[in-house]
């Protein structure tokens, strides 16, 4: 359907909002950002406040019609993607309640074991993934458990882009994609899980209602246009959580198409119409933007991360270069890395500073450099942790290719996707073809304004990403470096393996 006008898309990240201008024809105009605050009150706590959210939305959104000069009447309909796993008790009128219990928090170890006693891996097979205190079944469990008062004033848990959408139409709703993030949803029957909610505790009508993420679920309210510098009237359509959001801006929207978004962690996941249960349950399922499609799932720790903490405690001489020649540290520590051979001399890099989720799910893991002489060079140890990132999201790819899973190229997106060479490791490791999109910071924007253009029937379905997104480099694998990729790979799932029983004795040192 031809509709003149823009779709404002909103990313509720970690750090802050995104505002982005997209016209319907899916060319993205401008961006605007705006920060808030994450609080730690107490060890493995991490909090926000859902006023900065709601501060955020309406001054991204004023900032943004600014720069772009355009008008809020040219605007055709809002749609959001949003930080997934969290947990914000609402009374009746959608106030919150305390602050925010966001997905990095870590507290309710006790109620995810709880979970664990009464339930086992048959969670995996109901909501597509593991038991653990990230997800909000777990945070619920503890409000209940630690500050009743408030759980029985709950009138509905949201999620960030949930109580946003609640502002603007005063709806209580979310979307199967963020709903799959919870450890609550049965992702066959896509519908709240009567099972888990009797084992956690949780009423059902304390849970929003279910919604594909192309649902308009309500209009701009007269008070929150003025607040939001918004016109009243204004169609808005559910979106979903930021990985399906990420999925959809990728590209990644037909049966067996793959995406691997890099940043301070990184994850490998698929479109798919099942779920992958794989048998040591390694990876996970999350429900795909598509109500047709699954988003089967591996998350490893720290992958940027890890080439962040290179920089900021070894790369001191490649930083005091970037910053006389003007340039991003990452560039210099990419051209030093450039020039080791591949392989680094067989110097391999273990990235598990900080525990890992897939594919080992070990939080006692720990970084390691394994081979390491006196002829290695600076060169080489940065070229090594960019190895060791693509070694270890190929164990998650092959997990994927034992369920059955066939791919031949990967679309990757994330601020760590920017590096030619790594993007060139991808494809050497993996040994598939590696796509870099245009959009690789926006692909999230993207997603969420392409389920407001379906949702409010500007475009057909999801296929119109592939039309959308520009392919604008392919680095193919070459053949000269399988023989010697493979033998490190080998040797890298050797090392970690053999490491375990001292990573069990390091975590037992006080």
């Amino acid at each position: 359907m031809k509709v003149e006008g823009y779709i404002l898309a909103h990313d509720l990240g970690t750090t802050g909002n995104k505002a982005t201008l997209y016209s319907t024809g899916g060319r993205l105009l401008a961006s605007s950002f705006y920060p808030y605050e994450t609080y730690y009150p107490k060890v493995n706590w991490a909090e926000q406040d859902p006023r900065d959210w709601w501060r955020a939305v309406c001054i991204s959104t004023r900032d943004l019609l600014k720069s772009a000069r355009i008008s809020k009447k040219d605007i055709v309909g809002i749609s959001f993607s949003g930080q997934m796993m969290g947990c914000l008790p609402v009374d009746r009128k959608g106030r919150a309640l305390r602050n925010s219990i966001i997905w990095a928090d870590q507290r309710s170890i006790k109620q995810a074991e709880e979970i664990r006693k009464r339930i086992g891996d048959e969670v995996y097979k109901i909501t597509g993934h593991r038991i653990s205190p990230t997800y909000s079944a777990a945070k619920i469990m503890w409000l209940r458990d630690n500050e009743r008062h408030l759980f029985d004033q709950t009138y509905k848990f949201l999620h960030a882009k949930d109580y946003i959408i609640h502002k603007l139409t005063g709806k209580f709703v979310t979307d199967y994609s963020d709903a799959s993030g919870m450890n609550l949803l049965d992702i066959e029957k896509r519908q709240w899980s009567e099972q888990m909610l009797r084992i956690t505790g949780i009423p059902l009508e304390k849970m929003p209602s279910l919604h594909p993420s192309t649902d308009v679920v309500g209009e701009v309210s007269r008070e929150a246009g003025e607040q939001a510098y918004l016109r009243p009237g204004t169609p808005v359509v559910m979106g979903g959580g930021d990985g399906p959001c990420a999925a959809v801006g990728a590209g990644v929207v037909r049966e067996g198409s793959c995406y691997n978004y890099i940043g301070s962690s990184s994850w490998i996941a698929l479109a798919s119409k099942r779920p992958f249960y794989d048998p040591q349950r390694r990876t996970f399922t999350f429900c795909h933007l598509d109500p047709h499609m699954l988003m089967p799932t591996g998350t490893m720790q720290t992958a940027g991360a890890s080439y962040q903490w290179l920089k900021e405690n070894i790369c001191q001489i490649e930083c005091c270069a970037a910053q006389k020649m003007g340039m991003d540290p990452y560039e210099i520590m990419n051209l030093k890395a450039e020039s080791a051979e591949p392989g680094a001399k067989n110097l391999l890099f273990l990235p598990y500073l900080m525990g890992e989720r897939s594919p080992h799910w070990n939080p006692k893991a720990k970084g390691v450099w394994i081979g390491l002489t006196l002829t290695h060079k600076r060169e080489d140890l940065i070229r090594s942790v960019l190895e060791g990132v693509a070694f270890n999201l190929r164990i998650i790819l092959d997990v994927f290719e034992e369920q059955g899973a066939s791919v031949e190229e990967i679309r990757v997106i994330g601020g760590g996707a920017k590096g030619k060479l790594l993007r060139q490791i991808m494809a050497d490791v993996y040994n598939k073809r590696i796509l870099k999109p245009s959009l690789l910071e926006e692909a999230t924007s993207l997603g969420a304004a392409i389920a407001g253009g379906v949702g409010l029937g500007i475009f057909k379905d999801f296929t119109v990403a592939e039309r959308l997104i520009k392919i604008v480099e392919v680095h193919h694998p070459r053949p000269e470096l399988q023989a010697k990729y493979e033998k490190l790979y080998g040797i890298f799932k050797d090392a970690y393996k053999a490491l375990v029983p001292i990573y069990e004795r390091i975590a037992g040192l006080r």
